[in-house]
């Protein structure tokens, strides 16, 4: 390992340079003007692939955007992983609120990150978290040193649901075969508290339409009779939630799964101050359903969250006009034993119910993903652990992460394999919003401890 660490270390400075190429493709999966920016980045992601020292590289066109794949076949005795990332990232707007333009990346240093940061559209999720990994191998390989068996997985369509990921894995279960999936595509607790992500809420992403009048009307004229839809649908978004903002929706709990309390205990003591955490949202005061802790809030409890509504006028000055249409993203984050397609149908019925006869309700299902949960006493756990406690200098924390992974089921459904979350960005890198970044020390972080895992999980496994 000592030449694989001279390795990385003679070579931060290209790593970083590479990165920042990457990070100003704007390979915006969602929109399709972006469409050959995306393809760009795929080929990027290749290129750098077959330069690291794979032995095949490729590009797998999909009904949507490309996959590229990879692999170096070490030897049939040796354990296989299979690293999972993406390329794609999310849109960047607003962009008023962005400090300096989203495809520029620049480096500044900031209280949190004293070693400087990276500013861009997917700095950490994910082209820096993913480029890691073809970094460590690169590493690994110059040095003569690959313990296992890699092939890579690398999708363009994460930030849409990956659509045709699914299709992709099961036309090429053999192709794919693994003994363990590798991601990171999560997160640390801080930079000095290192955390293994050991289990993901699912999602059910839904839009929904109410219309009221053919067109758009007069407020004055026909205001006070005629329903206004905008007004309708905040009606009817507000009583989704009860008083103690659990969820209205009859049978949303069923299948929740309630976490003892032995293990609520635990998840308690993990470094957390709420004075530190409204301190950098800039609140006054957390809100969320009542007789949970904010670790648990956003951990093991399901929820519901408009993530956009509009309708009627927005433009500039004044418009007195009845829309004749409103419109809602919202977003149900699941925790185990909730399905996507159950909520998403319980929901669409729910929601139908409480529209008055003034107006019409159209639902229309956007992609969604099953919760998960890894075990931590398996050997790829404590190959993880062992690599962070190496790189870190103490044991890792398992922690459940508010986030969503929806490929993670999927690939223990279709390879029959567990997956290892060994992510290492940060809750406060801004992934989804303006001013998105990712610490050098993270990034080269993360370069650093992966090839542990590898030499640990070969060296555990060959002993099992």
């Amino acid at each position: 390992m000592e030449t694989v660490v001279q390795y990385i270390n003679s070579n931060k400075d290209r790593f970083l340079d590479e990165l920042l190429e990457l990070l100003k493709i704007p390979s915006i999966s969602a929109d399709p003007a972006y469409t050959d920016d995306v393809a760009k980045a795929a080929d990027f992601v290749k290129k750098s692939l077959e330069k690291a020292g794979v032995d095949i590289a490729e590009i797998h066109p999909t009904a949507g955007h490309p996959i590229v794949y990879a692999e170096k076949m070490v030897a049939d005795d040796l354990p296989t992983v299979l690293v999972y990332g993406h390329y794609d990232v999310q849109p960047p707007d607003p962009l008023e609120l962005w400090d300096s333009p989203p495809f520029e990346p620049v480096i500044k240093k900031t209280a949190i990150h004293p070693d400087g940061a990276i500013f861009a559209r997917g700095a950490c999720d994910d082209k820096g978290q993913m480029y890691m990994h073809v970094k460590a191998f690169e590493a690994m390989n110059a040095a003569g040193n690959l313990p296992c068996n890699m092939k890579f997985l690398i999708e363009g369509e994460e930030e849409i649901g990956s659509d045709h990921l699914e299709i992709f894995c099961k036309a090429h279960v053999d192709k794919l075969a693994c003994d363990v999936v590798l991601l990171s595509d999560t997160s640390v607790i801080a930079n000095d508290v290192p955390s293994i992500t050991t289990g993901l809420r699912g999602l059910s992403y839904v839009e929904v339409e109410v219309t009221g009048p053919n067109r758009d009307l007069h407020s004055g004229v026909y205001g006070g009779a005629v329903a206004n839809p905008i007004n309708v649908l905040c009606d009817m978004i507000a009583s989704l939630k009860n008083e103690d903002l659990s969820i209205s929706i009859p049978g949303f709990y069923d299948d929740v799964v309630i976490v003892d309390a032995a293990e609520r205990k635990a998840m308690n003591e993990a470094p957390f101050e709420l004075s530190d955490y409204k301190e950098d949202l800039k609140i006054e005061e957390i809100m969320g359903e009542a007789g949970y802790t904010t670790l648990e809030r956003t951990s093991i409890r399901p929820t519901l969250d408009v993530n956009g509504i509009w309708g009627g006028y927005i433009g500039e000055g004044a418009k007195t006009v009845l829309p004749s249409k409103a419109f809602a993203k919202i977003s149900m984050r699941l925790v185990p034993n909730q399905t996507p397609d159950a909520i998403t149908t319980l929901f669409e019925e729910h929601f139908r119910s409480i529209a008055p006869k003034g107006v019409t309700v159209e639902v229309k299902p956007h992609h969604g993903g099953y919760p998960a949960v890894t075990p931590t006493d398996t050997i790829e756990y404590k190959a993880a652990e062992m690599a962070m406690e190496k790189t870190y200098g103490k044991k890792p924390i398992p922690q459940r992460s508010g986030g969503s992974i929806p490929i993670v089921a999927m690939f223990e459904e279709v390879f029959g394999v567990k997956s290892v979350m060994l992510g290492f960005g940060l809750d406060s890198d801004d992934i989804h919003s303006p001013n998105e970044n990712y610490g050098l020390f993270n990034y080269y972080k993360g370069i650093e401890t992966i090839p542990y895992f590898y030499l640990y999980y070969q060296k555990l496994k060959s002993n099992h």
